[in-house]
């Protein structure tokens, strides 16, 4: 394989990963308005929870971003 044939299959990569990050995110996102809604109390507690899992989905999403860009 040559290497720039290579270096596409890892841009490929890097951009199903940016896709799967979203997708992870957006599920995440959903189910966590789901749970408020059953349980408005705990509202405060599942948002912070859920902000900060979004942050770590969303780090993952940048570091492939940026591993796009230095391929």
């Amino acid at each position: 394989m040559e290497p720039e044939a290579a270096k596409y299959i890892a841009k490929g990569l890097a951009t199903l990963s940016m896709f799967g990050s979203g997708i992870g995110e957006g599920y995440l996102v959903g189910k966590a308005l789901e749970a408020m809604g059953r349980n408005p109390e705990a509202s405060g507690d599942i948002f912070t929870k859920m902000i900060v899992g979004v942050a770590l989905v969303e780090s993952a999403a940048i570091y492939a971003l940026v591993a796009f860009f230095l391929i």
